[in-house]
């Protein structure tokens, strides 16, 4: 029977850690492809100078902060299970800044390219907008709202263990937002495209895969790591100095 239970633990370890290494490839490819979209057949990058090349920078940030460097940051304490809380709050933390830091970019690029152009576009008219936008406020209370809650000031033992699941789920929620936010986006531009520049998104040309491809990319990242953490034989168990210190408090 303990023969079976560590056979059956290290098969699921061995799963585990493959879902974890499709989803650093799935995050490594949107990044790559959504690059390419705008790179190469969007016109490339500008700053300013050119508010229709400066809007390109705003998928690019925004998939690679709020899809791939946040879900790497969910699955922090998944993936470092061995490692000190301590040590885990501060990678889970830090990344998130880093999100939040490259979501202020990815917003700024889209706000200056309607702004900047002449005469200048309305500003958050679409469903695309509305749900990045809620997505992004989200994101930036629910950094607050952690670092208050468990890093400084710190609520006490109780509140934190109240406020915990509620944190998870909000945690998941966002990145489900973040992921229909990226669909609609999407979805916006290459329709916006297809209007504008006569590229009939219909014609299957290789844009129309690299667009697909990019969606369903995001689609899959975002599911398996709802998946992941989810699933409670992959959760971090506290170790015995931290279950020490819970009780003590």
């Amino acid at each position: 029977m303990e023969n079976s239970d560590r056979r059956e633990q290290q098969g699921s370890l061995a799963f585990f850690t493959v879902l974890i290494l499709v989803i650093q490839v799935l995050g490594l490819t949107a990044v790559i492809l959504v690059a390419v979209w705008m790179g190469s057949f969007r016109g490339g990058f500008a700053w300013q100078s050119d508010p229709a090349h400066e809007f390109n920078y705003h998928p690019v940030f925004m998939v690679t902060g709020m899809i791939f460097l946040y879900s790497d940051a969910i699955l922090t304490y998944r993936v470092f299970r061995n490692a000190k809380k301590t040590y885990l709050k501060a990678i889970h933390g830090i990344i998130q800044g880093v999100v939040l830091i490259f979501a202020g970019v990815g917003l700024k690029a889209a706000f200056d390219s309607h702004n900047l152009k002449n005469p200048p576009i309305p500003n958050l008219y679409s469903l695309h907008s509305w749900i990045g936008l809620i997505t992004v406020i989200l994101f930036a209370l629910q950094w607050l709202s952690g670092l208050i809650s468990f890093v400084a000031p710190k609520l006490s033992m109780g509140a934190r263990q109240t406020y915990m699941p509620h944190h998870v789920f909000w945690g998941l929620a966002i990145l489900c937002l973040a992921g229909a936010s990226a669909l609609t986006g999407i979805t916006e531009k290459a329709l916006f495209t297809d209007f504008f520049a006569h590229i009939k998104y219909s014609s299957f040309v290789t844009e129309t895969y690299i667009i697909n491809f990019l969606g369903l990319t995001i689609l899959t990242l975002v599911v398996l790591v709802v998946y992941v953490v989810t699933r409670p034989e992959y959760k971090r168990q506290p170790s015995a100095e931290e279950e020490h210190i819970q009780l003590v408090q």
